[in-house]
């Protein structure tokens, strides 16, 4: 089945992004997601892009989500899957059984935190990472979606 790509890029975020701008600011900054929400939606104007941002603490919607946006005929995925990052294979599955490319983006980075977050189950399907920017990787992100 062909899809006809669209202009629309899904940012999809996962567990605890919801508490963005409260939950350590000093690792994660002190924007909060409806203020990267906000900086997105400018930059894709000028882009000619349009946002589906969405967030979800459960690895099921973000599965069926990346689904959806092949089936909807998103120009891309940036996805900040948080915690999930390192643990799911079920993304990383997701990621490739589409089309539709995906950019895993983080806000802090994480090969300079912890050592299980060194691992990146997503990075393995995805076209490109950005990290490390704080709110500002989204931004870098979305600047790369015309040259997929």
């Amino acid at each position: 089945m062909n899809v006809e790509i669209t202009n629309t890029v899904y940012v999809l975020n996962g567990p605890n992004l919801n508490l963005l701008g409260t939950r350590e600011p000093d690792i994660y900054g002190h924007d909060t997601l409806d203020d990267i929400a906000g900086m997105l939606e400018d930059r894709a104007r000028e882009l000619g892009l349009d946002i589906d941002m969405r967030q979800t603490n459960h690895e099921g919607h973000l599965v069926d989500w990346l689904h959806e946006a092949q089936a909807q005929g998103a120009r891309a995925v940036l996805l900040n899957a948080a915690a999930y990052t390192h643990t799911s294979i079920a993304l990383l599955d997701a990621i490739k059984a589409i089309r539709t490319p995906v950019i895993e983006v983080h806000l802090s980075d994480p090969a300079t935190r912890e050592d299980f977050r060194h691992r990146s189950f997503v990075g393995m399907g995805a076209v490109r990472c950005v990290s490390g920017h704080g709110a500002n990787s989204y931004l870098i992100a979305l600047d790369a979606v015309p040259n997929l």
